[in-house]
C-alpha cells in the first residue's frame, strides 16, 4: 500500500516553467523537486545520471511522484515501471502553465485522486479524475481501506466486484461495529446503503461489514468484511523462543477475544528483544511493524501490571508485554494477559 503524505512526493520537471510551478508547489507542501543540471535552482536536485533513471529510483522509494509536463512524456517514461494498482505510487501530471492536474496512477488506493484534487486547489486548476467511481460521484471499496487502514480476505477480487456493482447501480449496504462508527463517518461512503442493525437488513445485493471480529453471524447477502488494522500485542518471551510457539500463542489470545488476526495493526516488546529471531519472523510473517520500547518507556507503566522479579533482573522492567500494549493503544488494553511457556501477550485497541 503506498499511502501519500507530504513529505514524501517526488517531483520531475523538465522546462523553465515547469521548474517556477515546481516552486508554487514546494512552497504550498513540502517535497523533493528534480530537474536537470542546466534548470538547477535554489531548493532542487539534479537527475541522478538522466530522467529516466532519476524517475525510476523515485517510482520505486516515493509513494507520490508529480511530473509537470506533457503526459505522453509522463505515460512513456513511467510505462516499463507500472506493475501494481496496489503497490505502484501515486503519479499525478500538471502541464507546465498550471492549468489541469490528472491522477494518471493509483488514484484510489495510492491516494493519487485525492492529491490531484490538493494540487489542483493550491494552482486553481481543474482536477481531471477518470476513476469511474469518482465520475460517478461515488465512493470506492480501496479508498474506504486506506481511510481506514484496513484489509480484506481477497482483497483484489472484492475490490473489482464491490466498485463495478456500485458503478452499476446495485445495492450496496454498509455496516460498521459500534466502535468503529466514528472512524466510517469520517470516510467518504457515497453510493453506500448505511446499515444500522444485521438482524433487518434492507434489500440490498451485497453488503460491506468494516469488523474487527473474527465472526460474523450468517447473513442472506454476500458479504465483504473490512477489517481495520487496531489491534495491537505486547510480547514479552525468553530468549530464543521458537517461531512456532509465539505464533501459536498469539493466535490462540486473538481467537480467545473473537478478533480476526488481519485486524492485528503491530506487535511491540522492550528494546533487548529487537533482535529477537522469532518476534522478527512473527512479525514477518503476519505483515505488521515490530515496535521496540526502551526499558525506561515501560517502567512509567509497570505499576499496572503484575511484575516479575525475574523478568526486572533481566531486563530492567518488572513487566514487558502489559506496558508495550499500553503504550501501543493508548491504555486501551483487552482481555487478561497470556502467560505461558516463557511467554507473555498482552492486546490492545487503538482507534
Amino acid at each position: 500500500m503506498n499511502t501519500v503524505k507530504p513529505e514524501s512526493i517526488a517531483l520531475f520537471c523538465l522546462t523553465p516553467g515547469g521548474v517556477a510551478l515546481a516552486n508554487r508547489l514546494k512552497a504550498a507542501l513540502p517535497m523533493t523537486c528534480f530537474t536537470s543540471e542546466k534548470l538547477l535552482t535554489d531548493g532542487f536536485q539534479p537527475f541522478a545520471g538522466s530522467f529516466a533513471q532519476t524517475l525510476r529510483e523515485a517510482f520505486c522509494h516515493y509513494p507520490a511522484v508529480v511530473f509537470i509536463g506533457a503526459t505522453g512524456i509522463a505515460v512513456r517514461a513511467i510505462a516499463p515501471l507500472v506493475n501494481d494498482k496496489f503497490l505502484d505510487p501515486a503519479v499525478i501530471v500538471i502541464d507546465e502553465r498550471g492549468q489541469h492536474a490528472i491522477s494518471l496512477l493509483s488514484g484510489h488506493y495510492g491516494g493519487g485522486n485525492a492529491l490531484t484534487r490538493y494540487l489542483a486547489g493550491v494552482l486553481d486548476a481543474d482536477p481531471v479524475i477518470t476513476t469511474a467511481t469518482d465520475v460517478n460521484e461515488l465512493a470506492a471499496l480501496d479508498t474506504l481501506a486506506c481511510q481506514l487502514d484496513a484489509r480484506m480476505d481477497d482483497f483484489r477480487a472484492a475490490v473489482k466486484t464491490i466498485n463495478h456493482m456500485l458503478v452499476s447501480g446495485k445495492r450496496i449496504g454498509l455496516w460498521c461495529e459500534e466502535a468503529l462508527r466514528a472512524e466510517v463517518a469520517r470516510c467518504d461512503t457515497r453510493g453506500f446503503i448505511p446499515v444500522t442493525r444485521l438482524d433487518a437488513l434492507p434489500e440490498m445485493d451485497g453488503l460491506v461489514c468494516v469488523s474487527l471480529r473474527a465472526q460474523l453471524p450468517a447473513l442472506p447477502v454476500p458479504v465483504f468484511k473490512l477489517v481495520p488494522k487496531r489491534v495491537v500485542a505486547g510480547i514479552g518471551c525468553r530468549r530464543d523462543t521458537p517461531f512456532a510457539l509465539l505464533s501459536a500463542l498469539l493466535q490462540r489470545q486473538l481467537q480467545a477475544q473473537a478478533f480476526d488476526p488481519l485486524a492485528l495493526r503491530a506487535i511491540g516488546s522492550i528494546s533487548l528483544k529487537q533482535d529477537e529471531k522469532g518476534l522478527l519472523q512473527l512479525a514477518e510473517s503476519l505483515r505488521v511493524p515490530f515496535e521496540i520500547f526502551t526499558a525506561q518507556a515501560l517502567r512509567e507503566h509497570e505499576h499496572r501490571f503484575p511484575a516479575s522479579d525475574f523478568v526486572r533482573q533481566t531486563a530492567g522492567v518488572g513487566s514487558v508485554s502489559g506496558p508495550a500494549a499500553w503504550l501501543m493503544s493508548q491504555g486501551q488494553l483487552v482481555g487478561e494477559t497470556l502467560r505461558e511457556q516463557g511467554v507473555t501477550i498482552t492486546l490492545g485497541v487503538s482507534h
